[in-house]
């Protein structure tokens, strides 16, 4: 499963997200950006992340997860 595939499932589950998919065979850092997130814990915005990849996780597809949701505020603070 390549970079944009997983980006076009995220951004199906999670509409209106800035996504970005890094891959390292199988394993897979994605982050994304969103207003969907404000409020809302670190923990919650993983499984936010986590549930529109979990059939790949569970078929082995994806082997390693490594999910990182940021408002845009906290984005830009990142950013510098």
């Amino acid at each position: 499963m390549d970079a944009a595939e997983v980006t076009k499932l995220v951004e199906e589950a999670l509409p209106g997200c800035e996504v970005q998919v890094q891959v390292d065979g199988t394993h897979y850092m994605v982050v994304v950006v969103g207003d969907v997130f404000e409020g809302l814990p670190t923990i919650k915005r993983q499984q936010m992340i986590n549930k529109a990849l979990f059939q790949h996780v569970m078929d082995g597809t994806i082997h390693a997860l490594h999910p990182r949701a940021f408002t845009p505020a906290e984005w830009a603070e990142r950013q510098g």
